[in-house]
C-alpha cells in the first residue's frame, strides 16, 4: 500500500482558489464516502480548514501511480464543479516518506501561516474523527494519525515551538489596533461562535473592548460564547440592523456564501456618518462579500492580509522550529519503520502457523503414548527432541542447500536471523 497526501495551502493558492475548494463540514461524510469508492483508494481523510484543504489517503496499490492521482485530482475538482486546468497548478502530491513528514510539519504548526500555532492540531483530530466515524479510516492511516498526535505533543513539550503564540485571531486584534489606537472606546461585532471566534473575543477582552456582540446562526451557542466574555448573543437575522453599533467586525463561520454584504455595510456606513469600520474575514469561503472592501471608510482584510502582523512574531520561533524538524525527521523513519513492517506480517504469521502446527502434531502423539501408560519422563524427552528435529529440518536443509550453491549472503542473514555469532 502506498500513504499519499495532496491539497493545496495559504502557501500555493490565494483565498478565491482556496474558498473554491474547500469541505462543507455537513457534506464532509459523504465526500469521504465518494473518496474510497475510487477503485485506487483504501483509505481516505480529509482536513479543510481557512488556510488549507488536504486530502490523506491510503491506496491499494504499493506504489503512486501517475493514473491513480489524475484520477483523485479529477474526482477533486468534479466534487468541487472546477476544471482540473484551473486546480492543478495550486496542488502539490506527497507520498510515502514525504506524506508523512507533511502531516507531521502540520500538525506541529511548521506549515502555518503562524509558525507554531497550535489550532491546526485540533483540525486534524476533528478531521481524523470525522474520518473514522465515516468508516474511512482503517489501519494504516489510523496509525499515521496517532503517531501525528503524539508527535505534535512531542514537539510541544520539548520546544519552545508554542512559546509567545501568535495566532490569526491575535493577528486580527492586533490589526485593528492599526486603525483604532483604544480599542476600550469601541465595539466589536464577531460573526460566528467556534474556537477562531472564541480566540477572538480572548485577545479583544485583553484589549479592554468596552462591548462584544456575538452573531451566530445558532443563537444558543452564541449565548454559551457570549456568557464567557459578558457579550451580547444575537442571531444573524438581526445582524443587519445592529450593524450601525460595530466599529470592529470579524468574521469566522463554515457557511458556504458570504453572510455580510455590500448593500447591509453601504446603510449601516449613513447611519454612522461614516465612522470607519474595520473588519477582517477570517473564514474560507470568505464571510464577507470583497466588495464590501470598495467602500470609503470600510478597511477590509482576509486572512492572507494578516502576514505582516505574523512574521513580525515568526523569528523568535524560529530556532525552535529547527529542533522541531529534527524531531519529526526521526519520527518519519520510526513510522515508516513500522509502515515497511507490515510486509513481513503474511511471513510471520505463515510461520508461525507451521511452527504451530507441528507442536500440536507431537503434543496429540505424546497425550497418547501418556494414555498408553508409557514412562512420562521418556515422553518427554522425545517429545523435545523430536519437535526440535521438526522445527529446524526445514531450515537446515535449506542452509545446507545454500552452502553446497555458494550463496554465502544467505547463510550471512540466516546468522543475523537466528542471532548467531558471525562466523569467524
Amino acid at each position: 500500500m502506498t500513504l499519499i497526501a495532496f491539497g493545496i495551502n495559504h502557501k500555493t493558492a490565494p483565498v478565491d482558489i482556496r474558498e473554491k475548494v474547500a469541505f462543507a463540514p455537513e457534506k464532509m461524510e459523504s465526500a469521504l464516502h465518494e473518496c474510497v469508492k475510487n477503485g485506487c483508494v483504501n483509505e481516505a481523510a480529509i482536513v479543510s480548514t481557512c488556510n488549507r484543504t488536504e486530502l490523506y489517503f491510503s491506496l491499494h496499490d504499493n506504489e503512486t501511480k501517475e493514473d491513480d492521482f489524475k484520477s483523485l485530482l479529477e474526482w477533486f475538482c468534479q466534487y468541487h464543479k472546477l476544471n482540473v486546468v484551473d486546480v492543478e497548478p495550486y496542488i502539490y502530491l506527497h507520498s510515502n516518506n514525504d506524506a508523512v513528514q507533511h502531516i507531521l510539519r502540520v500538525a506541529s504548526g511548521l506549515d502555518s501561516l503562524v509558525l507554531g500555532e497550535p489550532q491546526i492540531l485540533g483540525q486534524i483530530k476533528d478531521a481524523y474523527s470525522t474520518a473514522n466515524d465515516a468508516g474511512t479510516i482503517g489501519r494504516q492511516l489510523n496509525r499515521l494519525f496517532q503517531h501525528t498526535f503524539s508527535v505534535a505533543k512531542q514537539v510541544r513539550t520539548d520546544t519552545a515551538i508554542g512559546a509567545s503564540p501568535v495566532s490569526v485571531a491575535f493577528a486580527a486584534v492586533t490589526l485593528s489596533k492599526r486603525i483604532f489606537a483604544n480599542l476600550s472606546e469601541h465595539t466589536a461585532l464577531l460573526i460566528g461562535a467556534g474556537e477562531t471566534t472564541e480566540l477572538v473575543a480572548r485577545h479583544l477582552a485583553d484589549q479592554g473592548v468596552s462591548k462584544m456582540i456575538v452573531a451566530n446562526r445558532t443563537v444558543e451557542r452564541a449565548q454559551t460564547l457570549a456568557n464567557n466574555f459578558n457579550a451580547e448573543a444575537i442571531a444573524l437575522s438581526d445582524m443587519p440592523e445592529r450593524l450601525v453599533e460595530a466599529d470592529i467586525i470579524i468574521a469566522s463561520t463554515a457557511s458556504q456564501l458570504p453572510i455580510l454584504g455590500k448593500g447591509a455595510v453601504e446603510r449601516a456606513l449613513k447611519l454612522r456618518k461614516h465612522r470607519p469600520m474595520f473588519m477582517v474575514d477570517i473564514a474560507v469561503p470568505r464571510d464577507i462579500e470583497p466588495e464590501v472592501g470598495s467602500l470609503d471608510d470600510v478597511y477590509l482584510y482576509t486572512v492572507d492580509d494578516l502576514h505582516e502582523v505574523i512574521e513580525e512574531g515568526r523569528h523568535s520561533r524560529e530556532e525552535a522550529a529547527k529542533q522541531a524538524e529534527e524531531i519529526i525527521e526521526n519520527q518519519v523513519d520510526h513510522f515508516m519503520g513500522w509502515l515497511r513492517s507490515l510486509k513481513g506480517v503474511d511471513t510471520i504469521r505463515a510461520f508461525r502457523e507451521q511452527a504451530e502446527q507441528k507442536r500440536d502434531e507431537q503434543l496429540a502423539q505424546a497425550h497418547k503414548q501418556l494414555a498408553a501408560g508409557k514412562d512420562p519422563e521418556q515422553i518427554i524427552n522425545e517429545l523435545a527432541r523430536t519437535l526440535t528435529n521438526k522445527l529446524i529440518h526445514e531450515p537446515t536443509a535449506q542452509l545446507n542447500q545454500a552452502a553446497y550453491s555458494g550463496r554465502k549472503e544467505l547463510l550471512d542473514n540466516a546468522r543475523e536471523l537466528f542471532n548467531l555469532e558471525p562466523e569467524e
